[in-house]
């Protein structure tokens, strides 16, 4: 490909001076009908080819063409002209403000609405508006840039998740994060599509607009368009792409004892001086590449993409690598009234990554240590080790254990459009999409950490998710009067659901080198370390959906919608669900002059939109394999040894849908020949029957099945309820003139009512754990017990709770407020959640220059510093951890022991992103675009917070994302959060035609 691009590029310059001498040169200016001003950037294109010029900053613009050819003139925001060179050779054009770019086409569930008869809140962002640099993830293009929107992943792991939370806690028993729709495809893995492929990203915020999706759209939608086949008639377009990035770790404000310093405060000293983040850490290179081909002819248009990612992190041995190719078929027929599309993508990933915690030991492991020693060749290899608890060496962590995995995704879309009458259109779609992961373990014969005794432990798993969906819909528009129209939609749809794996482990190996990949080299399968297991289960979600749209005279709108949703895995009387809407909106402009608004449309909704369940059997009583048992007590013999089921949790009939009730109000505007655009909202959820799985007394009656009784711990119930709200603000001023430079800035802001607890109305009598969730305790060593967050009625969702500080002695001793077991005296001490998030982006451009800058940020929520609370012990001579010193640490000799000091405030400013371009200049008719950029991310963060990372812990990380009770202890900063990093990235772009 780099070959043929090249030889293209110089064929391209041979051909211009031929070129050049059947042409003239035309020259002129640009301005602007509102202001007379000239207008930078104008695109100027020669009609029916790919020649073209942009106009300076004063508007002057220059370009060969021939007397028959006819020159377009467009830019954002102007009406487009065209016009026929003749004899010309100067031509100064006028560009009238087109006040009619709320005709724009916004994606909306299942279809498209122009922008000005939205009546709901809902954002739609273009390329140019992504995040730059090296992004991997389809959700990192939106970080700060969505009102309501909070895309987080502390830390710099690049085998890590993305959180990603529209407008808060939405639920806490899973299925926190926005419902995505690729192509049309509801639930579509994200793995399915690469950044470079992407045209637009629309987000459905509020209830209204999310309830057309009905169960799955409590948490919101993003809706995700890919860039679709190319239409102009016998051109064929390639484009080309590449970047090389360069991650380094970033530490903030979070240092340790230095070896003097360690030996000094009475540490054992082994004689070294090691910096073991040094030890275990590289700079991370990071490659990218990506190409595309699209054309039409006849009736039948394409595009076909490819694109390579290598990530390596900062850890050692740590990466993954993604190549995924994109197919889009469109063919019409019968006068383009029958429309087909095929749409199919394929992505395989492998990846290696490293246990975690290998930052944790590399933090607080004695610096007078050595890297390796002969010692213990025989037990823990050639690496310095001590038998001493939690006591590892990090570099030996890094190389005795591993992890990695292949992973393949196949998204076929197949959809068929059929126009029975000019306006009635039928439609029908089947998509088929499937997920495999492969992945393995191994903890070496030698590995310190899970005991050497073990003599190597090994584990392969596979997991397949196999998603089926069918939709049919009918779409009808008509005019009832002169001044209102109206259109409906009905649809059907089903939805599939299997998933289906298996795994083994085992340990004791002769040999290191056989890892995952002989399994039955473990001699020893059965007891401690060692698993085999296999699974499959299935679900399927029933679905019709209606809308109806009204738009009275251009300035009055009104839609409705009501989903119903049969569940397969609810309680026999709860399985189905309805999820109506309704929103209307008013365009003041329309109705009356109001002087400079070009626009001022009123917005108000109100939509109740589901929760789909985690898994498919929470209602029933379900079984697991439990020990083995020998029916005749005679262990020489196996022939009568067999498992028994364990019943792992009660039937519950009455179980039924969560449900979320939205209340939106909210406007648009656009001021000064819409010059400066934006939106404001304001909205107020609530949250009922909350889906959670709570702790019962075996032998009770089971009070959700009459005349039966508890036989397992678990019940699956509809527990709480919780409130929320928020205002937000976004805004854009569409250029600036700053002298020769054009200045185009942005700005959002989301203001939070953090989420209430409303009610737990099942807890009485149950021995429920809610109020003190376990999972908030800090862990080993001495606090696995210790809860740092209670959540009752009444109280903000992940409050912290504790003792407070009330003074350190001469000696370093501490007094706290109430002893560990006073837990009656603790009080609130700070809370996880975000009062707020912002983002300001700025772009600038100065002839073919382009300059941008964002910053980010988040306030008002504090974190739980793990490594000050375990670590920050100054005097106590530890012969087995090093010290946490930070600006604030007090002299302390008590030992480790929570409290309000180790809570604190992470507000941050961060540059999350800078980038520099310029556009090559080129008169080839071939070559219509070549940019080089140099980009930047996490250039810098602003904050009071010591640890390792500011940014917002909407959940827990050692419960992994979206898993069930993870977002009832926000706010906490584990041990083992991989370390941020700064990218620095350099790349190129190219199209030919």
């Amino acid at each position: 490909m780099k070959k043929f691009l090249l030889i293209l590029l110089v064929l391209s310059v041979g051909f211009q001076g031929a070129l050049m001498a059947q042409t003239r040169t035309v020259t002129g200016v640009v301005t602007g009908g509102d202001d007379g001003l000239g207008i930078p950037r104008v695109n100027i294109t020669v009609k029916g080819t790919t020649r073209g010029q942009a106009t300076d900053f004063d508007g002057n613009y220059s370009i060969e063409v021939s007397s028959g050819e006819t020159l377009v003139y467009s830019f954002v925001g102007y009406v487009s002209q065209e016009i026929l060179v003749g004899n010309q050779t100067t031509i100064n054009v006028v560009l009238q403000p087109d006040y009619g770019q709320l005709d724009e086409v916004v994606v909306v569930g299942y279809g498209s609405q122009e922008k000005k008869e939205i009546t709901s809140s809902v954002v739609s962002v273009k390329p140019e508006d992504f995040n730059k640099g090296n992004v991997s993830n389809p959700t990192q293009l939106l970080a700060g840039k969505v009102a309501g929107l909070s895309v987080t992943r502390p830390g710099g792991d690049p085998n890590g998740g993305f959180n990603i939370r529209l407008r808060g806690v939405s639920t806490f028993g899973a299925n926190s994060s926005p419902l995505i729709v690729l192509d049309g495809v509801p639930g579509a893995d994200l793995s399915n599509v690469d950044p470079n492929d992407i045209a637009s990203i629309d987000v459905l915020k509020d209830g209204s607009a999310a309830a057309i999706y009905g169960a799955r759209g409590s948490s919101g939608v993003i809706l995700i368009t890919t860039t679709k086949a190319g239409s102009e008639q016998g051109v064929t377009d390639i484009s080309f792409g590449s970047f090389m990035s360069i991650d380094n770790k970033v530490l903030n404000k979070m240092e340790v004892l230095s070896a003097d310093e360690f030996v000094s405060r009475g540490g054992t000293d082994f004689g070294s001086d090691t910096d073991w983040m040094d030890v275990i850490t590289q700079t991370g290179l990071s490659y990218s590449t990506n190409a595309s081909v699209s054309g039409s002819f006849g009736g039948t248009s394409y595009r076909a993409s490819v694109n390579w990612r290598k990530n390596n992190g900062i850890i050692k041995g740590v990466d993954n690598e993604r190549l995924n190719t994109r197919l889009n078929l469109n063919h019409s027929a019968i006068d383009d009234r029958l429309r087909l599309n095929v749409n199919l993508s394929l992505t395989n990933g492998e990846y290696n990554r490293k246990n975690n915690q290998l930052f944790r030991y590399a933090m607080i492991y004695n610096p007078t240590a050595p890297v390796y020693a002969s010692d213990r060749l025989e037990q823990v290899g050639p690496y310095f080790q001590r038998d001493l608890f939690d006591f590892y060496n990090p570099e030996a962590i890094r190389k005795q254990q591993l992890f990695g995995g292949t992973s393949k995704t196949f998204l076929t879309t197949y959809r068929a459009e059929f126009d029975i009458l000019e306006n009635l259109t039928v439609s029908a779609q089947y998509t088929q999409d499937r997920f495999t992961g492969l992945n393995g373990e191994y903890y070496s014969r030698k590995d310190l950490q899970t005991g050497f005794g073990n003599r190597g432990i090994a584990q392969r798993t596979t997991d397949d998710r196999f998603t089926q969906i069918i939709t049919g819909t009918l779409n009808y528009s008509t005019t009832l009067s002169d001044d209102l129209n109206m259109t409906l939609l009905g649809g059907l749809e089903q939805q599939t659901r299997t998933y289906e794996g298996f795994g083994t482990r085992v340990r004791q190996f002769l040999f290191d080198e056989f890892t995952w990949n002989n399994l039955g080299a473990g001699a020893i399968r059965l007891g401690n370390q060692t698993n085999i297991y296999s699974y499959k289960s299935r679900d399927i979600l029933n679905s019709a959906f209606f809308r109806a749209n009204f738009n009275f005279q251009g300035a009055y709108f009104l839609s409705a919608s009501v989903r119903s949703e049969s569940f397969s895995g609810f309680g026999e009387n709860e399985k189905t669900g309805y999820f109506p809407a309704i929103s209307a909106g008013a365009e003041l402009t329309e109705i009356a002059d109001l002087g400079p608004v070009n626009s001022l449309k009123l917005r108000a909704s109100y939509g109740i939109t589901g929760a789909l369940p985690p898994d498919s059997d929470l209602a029933l009583p379900i079984f697991e394999n439990g020990g083995r048992i020998d029916l005749d007590g005679d262990v020489t013999t196996t022939d009568d040894t067999y498992v028994a089921p364990s019943q792992q949790q009660n039937p519950n009939p009455e179980l039924k849908w969560e449900t979320k009730k939205e209340f939106n109000v909210g406007f648009d505007f656009a001021l000064f020949d819409s010059k400066i655009t934006g939106t404001v909202d304001y909205y107020q959820r609530n949250v009922e029957d909350l889906l959670f799985p709570i702790t019962v007394p075996v032998g009770a009656p089971n009070p959700f099945d009459p005349g039966n009784f508890n036989t397992a711990t678990t019940t699956w119930v509809n527990l709480a309820d919780l409130k929320s709200g928020g205002f937000e603000f976004a805004a854009s001023f569409n250029g600036v003139n700053l002298g020769p430079v054009m200045w185009t800035p942005s700005v959002n802001f989301t203001i939070y009512d953090k989420t209430q607890i409303e009610s737990l109305s099942v807890t009485d009598g149950l021995g429920f754990e809610f109020i003190r969730p376990g999972g908030s305790a800090p862990g080993s060593p001495g606090q696995n017990d210790n809860a740092t967050i209670e959540n009752r009625v009444g109280s903000t969702l992940g409050n912290f709770w504790g003792p407070r500080l009330l003074s350190i002695d001469e000696n370093g001793v501490w007094t706290l407020s109430a002893e560990i077991d006073e837990i009656d005296q603790f009080e609130i001490i700070g809370n996880g959640l975000p009062k707020g998030d912002f983002g300001w982006n700025n772009s600038f451009m100065y002839g073919n220059w382009d300059f941008s800058f964002f910053l980010r940020g988040s306030f008002g929520h504090d974190l739980f510093n793990s490594f000050r609370d375990f670590y920050e012990n100054q005097d106590t001579g530890s012969n087995t951890w090093n010290s946490v010193v930070t600006d604030k640490t007090e002299y302390i000799t008590s030992s480790p022991q929570f409290n309000d000091t180790h809570i604190e405030d992470a507000t941050f400013i961060r540059l999350d992103n800078l980038q520099l371009g310029y556009n090559i200049p080129t008169r080839s008719e071939y070559l219509s675009n070549l940019r080089v950029y140099v980009a930047a991310q996490n250039v810098f963060t602003i904050t009071n917070y010591t640890g390792i990372d500011p940014e917002v812990r909407w959940v827990d990380q050692e419960q992994s994302g979206d898993a069930i009770g993870a977002a009832l202890t926000p706010g906490i900063e584990r041990r083992d959060t991989y370390l941020p990093t700064r990218t620095f990235t350099i790349g190129f772009n190219v199209n030919i035609k």
